[in-house]
């Protein structure tokens, strides 16, 4: 399950945009919900800060 580092989440929302469940929403950082997410590993792929990574 990917998690959000927040320290390194920039809110730029390329995470989101690649998420084929719209698991992801961003405000201050991204959350994922869990409840959505089919772990494709899309966002951790797409994440140029670090702020996703594969649990």
């Amino acid at each position: 399950m990917p998690k959000v580092i927040a320290e390194n989440c920039v809110a730029c929302g390329s995470c989101a945009d690649v998420c084929p469940q719209d698991a992801i929403t961003v405000g201050d950082i991204a959350v994922i919900d869990e409840s959505k997410c089919v772990n494709c590993g899309a966002c951790v792929d797409e994440c140029q800060h670090d702020a996703i990574v594969d649990e």
